[in-house]
């Protein structure tokens, strides 16, 4: 069956002061790498707005009005805090990341395609129930899962999260909430803090394995065969959501972890193989962090590659 590939042009006018790694560059580097002939099979569709009411399942009403009125006027920038702004340019690309993520469990779960990529920033996976922080506003990811529950009836949903920092925000929205599990490699100690193997959850339904500098694939892959893929297993997942973060890449400037491309690819097939068994192989990958572009480029190729393969 098909994968999907969800974009939008406005990914690139929201921007960051100079020097930020979050930057318009990354999506480049995505689209030259996905032009190629391997990924002609891709069926390409545009991220649409979300409909405000699917974000505001995660998010708080006020914080989804205060995101908007912060946006600044045109060649102004307005810092949420030392690491996170907004640009006039960035209401759309938030809006449309978190609807590619809601359209693409439309289509997953409708059964018209196996899975999709959702290749859009800002990330998402720091931002909290009302707090903006980690270059994120709205949690695509978080989104996603809540929306197949409302939407398809969805009984239980799985996160998992390979990015190099831990997603805070998908933790803490569903840290009281047993119908869905969040799972996280993530260096440790890192930003955001958070993350350590003892926060499990109101229901054990959290599973954090954290990675130390230096690591590599032999540790992030034992990480997932001993901590993360039996508890996925005995959860019985009804959707997977991948908050697909590739700054975890030995190239990768903002992190100590030693991650290649077969990684990407070999965790991928991994997750694939949960859903095969559970979900009707439905799964629903957002784009996160990745700040070397070369890293982030073939990365994300192994990733989609692999999803492509089934």
């Amino acid at each position: 069956m098909t994968t999907l590939l969800y974009t939008h042009e406005s990914s690139l006018g929201h921007h960051t002061p100079p020097g930020h790694p979050e930057r318009p560059d990354r999506i480049r580097a995505i689209e030259d790498v996905l032009r190629n002939g391997d990924f002609s099979a891709l069926k390409r569709e545009i991220a649409e707005r979300v409909n405000p009411e699917a974000v505001k399942r995660v998010h708080a009403a006020a914080y989804f009005d205060a995101i908007h009125d912060a946006v600044p006027p045109e060649g102004r920038l307005a810092r949420i805090d030392a690491d996170t702004s907004l640009s006039h340019g960035s209401w759309e690309p938030i809006l449309r990341g978190a609807g590619g993520a809601t359209h693409a469990v439309d289509q997953v779960m409708a059964g018209h395609a196996r899975n999709a990529f959702v290749a859009m920033r800002p990330p998402g996976h720091h931002a909290e129930t009302a707090t903006a922080m980690g270059f994120c506003f709205f949690n695509n990811a978080a989104i996603a899962a809540r929306h197949a529950q409302a939407k398809h009836g969805a009984e239980r949903v799985a996160i998992v999260d390979f990015d190099v920092h831990h997603g805070n925000g998908s933790q803490e929205i569903f840290w009281s909430d047993p119908s869905v599990m969040y799972c996280s490699t993530h260096q440790m100690p890192l930003y955001p803090g958070t993350g350590a193997r003892s926060e499990r959850g109101a229901h054990d339904t959290i599973v954090n394995a954290p990675l130390s500098a230096g690591d590599g694939g032999r540790e992030f892959r034992e990480a997932f065969d001993h901590a993360i893929l039996p508890r996925l297993d005995s959860f019985h997942p009804d959707l997977i959501v991948i908050s697909a973060g590739f700054d975890a890449h030995a190239r990768d400037p903002l992190a100590n972890l030693n991650l290649l491309e077969p990684d990407y690819a070999w965790v991928t097939q991994k997750l694939m193989q949960i859903a095969d068994k559970h979900a009707e192989g439905r799964v629903v990958s957002v784009l996160e962090g990745g700040y070397d572009l070369e890293g982030l480029a073939k990365s994300v190729a192994a990733h989609v590659g692999a999803l492509m393969k089934g």
